[in-house]
């Protein structure tokens, strides 16, 4: 009989252990990858949860019995696996990770060669039918587990996105919130003029001071009394896994991920004229003009890393960003990265003599937006109609790139289903007029409730 696991997302793995995702699920997922692929050597590691080590186990041992070598890198963040897959030059890498869910959850990503995502579309839902079904085939020869260390080679590669020597001394907070940033965080320190104020810095798998997801409100507190309390220059965090991070300026403020876009496609439209830049649709207005203004091109994607990176390879773009704070990279294999922008932004910081809140305020005041807000729908197509009916008929622009996205001459909006949680996601954005910005929200949010 064919097991249901519903597990698997649109974009990866991810459930509550043991009920969703176990050692025999895993097990079966690498035997599964192992026969979809038939790759040669695939990269594995995992997080700091505490259920992980013993997970990348059971997909090695899928994977090798499947015929495949196994490389294993211990515990990482997520985009070691995709810097090691493609420095090692290996068939493909799996990262055990559940990111910023609760602590008894856990989950997989999954790439091909170079890096290249692997979601619904390109073989994670036959994936799925394999494990499914057991439909492993024979594989020819057991492949074998070695070891190694890229972290020497990792931390090498992000420092190649600045020049260290131009970088002036900086007090940062730092806030890894016991997930994996950590490590990273302690390698990098030493090569750097900076003094980091560490908080939650342990990795520690029960998450003794709550999920490490700054989009959470409730979560960003401490990041913030550290700023103060130490007169620090600005503010890092991360979720889980660290292919996130987030920013707090010098008073302690939370600086929302879309003007951070701005800012990094700002830098890199000005270090590579007519550079092209990738953007996802749910704010853009500032992302565009900035992009413009600097003489780039802006394009946009669909919500998602597989297709923000399939956009970027497809024109070229040197840079990519979501609002969600997923920043994307051509010099790092079109992946995202959680360590690459913070590094920018301190060179940014050095070189304009600018604090961080100088950088975003313009835009901040420009472009006021209403952040990221999720509700619970229970019918979610009969809530677009509705929205639908009711603004399109007065919008300057209808756009169904991702979910609802309707313009109007001062204000603008998209409506759109989530690819990962049952909720549907709305976001607002003005042109230099706040009080609009939040009576369109108020309104669009009654007829959400």
């Amino acid at each position: 009989m064919t097991e249901q696991l519903t597990c698997f997302k649109a974009y990866d793995v991810r459930g509550r252990v043991p009920e969703q995702i176990n050692a025999d699920v895993v097990y079966r997922i690498g035997r599964a990858f192992a026969a979809q692929f038939s790759p040669k050597r695939v990269v594995v590691g995992f997080d700091i949860r505490l259920t992980s080590q013993e997970l990348c186990a059971a997909l090695s041992r899928g994977l090798t019995e499947g015929g495949a070598d196994v490389t294993n890198i211990g515990q990482c963040g997520t985009e070691e696996i995709y810097f090691a897959t493609s420095h090692l030059a290996c068939d493909g890498g799996i990262m055990v990770t559940a990111s910023h869910n609760p602590a008894d959850y856990n989950g997989m990503k999954f790439v091909g060669a170079g890096s290249l995502p692997i979601s619904g579309d390109t073989g994670l839902f036959e994936i799925k039918r394999r494990a499914e079904q057991s439909d492993f085939g024979v594989a020819s020869a057991c492949g074998s587990i070695d070891f190694a260390d890229v972290r020497a080679a990792y931390i090498s590669k992000l420092l190649n996105f600045v020049e260290v020597s131009a970088l002036r001394p900086l007090k940062i907070v730092c806030n890894a919130g016991n997930g994996g940033a950590g490590a990273t965080l302690d390698l990098l320190a030493p090569l750097l003029p900076f003094e980091f104020v560490r908080v939650h810095h342990e990795a520690d798998g029960t998450f003794p001071n709550g999920v490490p997801n700054p989009m959470l409100e409730e979560n960003r507190a401490p990041t913030t009394e550290a700023i103060i309390e130490h007169g620090a220059d600005l503010g890092i965090a991360w979720d889980g896994d660290f292919d996130r991070c987030f920013f707090f300026d010098e008073s302690g403020r939370f600086i929302d991920g879309y003007y951070l876009v701005g800012l990094l496609a700002q830098t890199f439209c000005e270090r590579e004229p007519g550079a092209r830049i990738v953007h996802d649709p749910r704010l853009l207005w500032n992302t565009q003009e900035v992009v413009a203004a600097a003489g780039g091109s802006a394009v946009q994607s669909k919500t998602g890393h597989a297709f923000m990176k399939e956009a970027m390879r497809a024109e070229e773009a040197v840079y990519g960003g979501e609002m969600s704070a997923h920043h994307y990279f051509r010099d790092f294999y079109y992946s995202d990265s959680g360590m690459i922008p913070w590094l920018l932004v301190t060179a940014l910081i050095a070189t304009s003599g600018k604090s961080l809140s100088q950088l975003v305020d313009e835009c901040m005041t420009a472009f006021p937006a209403s952040g990221e807000i999720n509700r619970t729908i229970d019918d979610p197509q009969a809530l677009l109609a509705t929205v639908r009916a009711k603004y399109a008929p007065t919008a300057l622009a209808i756009d169904e790139t991702d979910g609802l996205s309707l313009s109007f001459s001062a204000w603008r909006f998209n409506l759109r289903l989530s690819n990962t949680e049952p909720v549907v996601r709305l976001n607002v954005e003005s042109r230099n007029d706040e009080a609009l910005m939040r009576e369109k929200t108020e309104e669009l949010l009654q007829m959400m409730a």
